[in-house]
This record gives C-alpha cells, structure tokens and sequence, in this order.
C-alpha cells in the first residue's frame, strides 16, 4: 500500500520570488522579475537578484523598503471591448486590457485565459493562480459559450461540418454544440460551445467553411454569462459565482 506524504508547515511548496510578487497582487511575473533584476527588491532582509530566489508564504518581501503583504484572492469578470489586446505590456505600443482597471486601485489580476485583440466579451481576471489553472485544464470540461457574427448563412451541412470538426494546420477543431441564433440577408449569428478554446479556434473554423467571422463575442464561462455589464466595465464576482465555476476535487478550490 503505496502512503501519500504530507507537507509539514516547514515544508510547504515554495515559489520563485517573481511568481510571489504577482500572487500578492503587486505587479505581472514581467514586472517583478525587471524590479528584481533591479536591485529593488529584498527578500527576509537581503537584496535578492535571482527572479527564481524561492518564497514561502511567510517570506518577508520589500520593494524600495515598502513592505508587500499578500493579498486576499480576488475574482473580477470583465466585458473585454474589441481592438484591445489581453496581456499587461504590448510590444507593439496596443492599449491593452488593463487599461479598464486604471485608477481601480485593484491588486495585481493577472487573465485566465485570452481573447484575442479582435474579439470582445467575457474576460475573468485573479490573483488566485491555482483556482485560475483548475479553470483553465481541460479535463476540468468547463464550457465557453460564444456568440459570433458570420459572413454569409450557413447551411445545416456548413453547421454539421463545424460540429463534426475542422481540420487546420493539423489540427482537428472541434466544437461541442453550434446552433443558428438568426440570420438577416447577408450575414448570421452563430452559438458556439466549446471546452478548450485553441489559438483562433472559432476564426479558424468559420473561415473553413467558406463563412469568415466579422465579430466574436463571449457571453458565458460555465454559469457565469456576461449578462447587462457594459462593454469595458468590471465587477467583483461573488462567493457564490466563484464557487460555481470551480472544478469539483481540483487543489487549492
């Protein structure tokens, strides 16, 4: 019979000093490591270089002599607006997510998840990085629902083909339901369910079928649907609604 170790308080899991900034909710895993690198940053008193320098929750850290405490695990959803891209820093100079939450006097909230610069709807944001990878692993077989604008009227063959999967780049895309929400003269709405979301899945997929897609929105992350919230505005979400989304018998929910 094969026995399970368990961690002493001693021995608890530790981080690399970068990942411990971003969980305390100061600044993204790029940032910490630059201020890092800097000098700024002391570890239990000691002016730390090392990115990786392992944490452990109790660890004392500092950033210009400014004390760090951790952070309470906070949830916010977020009605993505399209044209803005999903990370902390663009390369390319692209206003990005966060510019939502300026002067929100929010914590550090790092996406679980994207959507990509061109699509809009519903974007969670956390500082709990453990409920976020539970969310995110795909044997969790939590659904995305998407609502997305196409060019031209699929035909039930065309509808049949997108549920049946697509082949792409060698890949095989694959949605778990797809319905006609409605049709005007030139163009339709499609529903989309999926339960992994590849890179540009959904496009992919449309533009397979002869029908490129002009607009993409998510309207729902398991229970939780985008409802009235308006584009480019955030909540908090409740106790209730992160619990509803948490994979049954996954760590650190």
């Amino acid at each position: 019979m094969i026995r399970k170790l368990r961690r002493t308080p001693t021995e608890e899991r530790r981080i690399g000093l970068a990942r411990a900034l971003s969980k305390r909710g100061v600044c993204s895993r790029s940032a910490a490591t630059a201020l890092i690198l800097a000098g700024r940053v002391r570890l239990n008193g000691q002016i730390v270089r090392d990115p990786e320098a392992p944490t452990r929750s109790d660890s004392s850290i500092t950033i210009d002599g400014e004390a760090i405490a951790q952070s309470a695990p906070l949830y916010v959803m977020l009605n993505k607006p399209s044209g803005i891209v999903t990370s902390a820093q663009d390369e390319r100079g692209r206003d990005t997510v966060y510019e939502c939450f300026r002067d929100s006097k929010l914590p550090w909230l790092g996406p679980v998840g994207r959507l990509d610069q061109a699509s809009e709807g519903l974007l969670l944001f956390t500082n709990d990085t453990a409920w976020a990878a539970a969310l995110m692993d795909p044997s969790s077989h939590v659904p995305r629902v998407y609502h997305v604008q196409v060019e031209g009227i699929p035909d039930e063959s065309s509808l049949q083909r997108l549920r049946d999967g697509i082949i792409s780049d060698g890949e095989v895309l694959r949605a778990r339901a797809v319905s006609l929400l409605r049709a005007g003269e030139r163009n339709a709405w499609l529903a989309f369910e999926l339960e992994e979301g590849r890179n540009r899945q959904l496009r992919r997929m449309c533009a397979a079928c002869g029908h490129p897609v002009l607009r993409l929105i998510r309207v729902a992350i398991g229970s939780l649907t985008l409802g009235t919230l308006a584009k480019g505005t955030w909540r908090i979400l409740s106790a209730e609604e992160v619990a509803s989304l948490a994979p049954p018998g996954k760590p650190g929910l």
